[in-house]
């Protein structure tokens, strides 16, 4: 068995249900629950086990009391199967779009603050040229649509890259830098332009993004550098329409992008208030999967997107 081996040896001794197998492990915890998931009998899996283990000449599981561990190499091998299968995801849905004889697919994960500007300009663009192409958005925080893209749920994702997700493994242009708005509802006492510092909104009820997103360890770090607590009483929510809604019942303070306050500002639906900050987010990007292809529909989305802001230079 060679010491190394080249990406076509791999191509052509590997099995997708060997890869399955191995996916299985990890989400079943042992081989007899992983072959009941794959409608295979316990020895069955044993061997397919063995032979994949052959074909990778490594091995990729190890012997813990009564189950079975991954081995270093294993947890490499799975990371890897694990990428693949968001590539088979995201082929089964382009393929799905494709025999319903429809325009396909397109399911893009943004962050907030281009909703309201790059993102809604280039959809509406895109869909006056491809009027049956089906536009899924989804809106979350930067972590969690890296995962659905890592997933194969997403074909791309506006945000920005956060811990756990390589820049190798992305292909990351930046779109635009955000500040960020301190914002109350219209009814709030507050909402009357007065200038107001950080420490006098402390003892307010706050709404904050959930914790690992960007803007909250941003936030955080404002609170910390001003020699301030996080606020006690306190919402979390990654939904805009959820903090509107608060914002009009109750007298809370939010933050969020600059975009989305003169949006939501200019509608009557809150007040933006004039407390310094000095904090603005990272540019926020497209991201795609480096080995994964886009489709053309995708293509053109990006490109765009990327025409709309006077920059779009390639970052990673």
């Amino acid at each position: 068995m060679p010491d190394t081996l080249s990406a076509s040896q791999l191509l052509n001794r590997l099995r997708l249900r060997q890869v399955a197998l191995l996916l299985a492990l990890r989400q079943q915890g042992t081989l007899g629950a992983a072959a009941t998931a794959l409608g295979m009998t316990q020895p069955a899996a044993t061997k397919m086990l063995q032979e994949l283990e052959a074909a990778l000449a490594c091995r990729v599981v190890e012997r813990e009391g009564r189950g079975l561990r991954l081995t270093p190499a294993g947890q490499t091998v799975l990371a890897h199967f694990e990428g693949l299968q968001g590539a088979m995801s995201a082929l089964a849905r382009d393929l799905e779009g494709l025999r319903a004889g429809d325009g396909g697919t397109l399911d893009i994960g943004s962050v907030l603050a281009p909703s309201p500007t790059l993102l809604t300009r280039a959809v509406v663009q895109l869909k006056r040229e491809q009027p049956r192409l089906r536009v899924s958005i989804h809106t979350e925080t930067s972590d969690l649509l890296l995962d659905q893209l890592a997933s194969g749920q997403l074909d791309l994702v506006i945000g920005r890259l956060t811990e756990g997700h390589s820049r190798a493994d992305h292909v990351v242009r930046a779109l635009e830098s955000e500040a960020l708005r301190v914002v109350v509802g219209p009814q709030h006492p507050w909402a009357d332009g007065r200038v107001l510092g950080l420490v006098n909104l402390m003892e307010q009820p706050w709404i904050l993004q959930p914790r690992g997103s960007p803007m909250r360890e941003l936030l955080e770090q404002v609170f910390r550098r001003a020699g301030l607590d996080r606020p006690r009483d306190l919402v979390e929510t990654a939904s805009i329409l959820t903090t509107s809604f608060l914002l009009a019942e109750a007298p809370m303070v939010a933050v969020m992008p600059e975009s989305l306050a003169t949006y939501y500002a200019s509608r009557g639906l809150l007040s933006r208030l004039a407390v310094d900050l000095t904090a603005q987010l990272d540019d926020y990007c497209s991201i795609v999967r480096r080995n994964r292809p886009l489709s053309t529909a995708g293509q053109r989305f990006l490109h765009l997107l990327h025409g709309m802001v006077p920059r779009a230079g390639l970052t990673g």
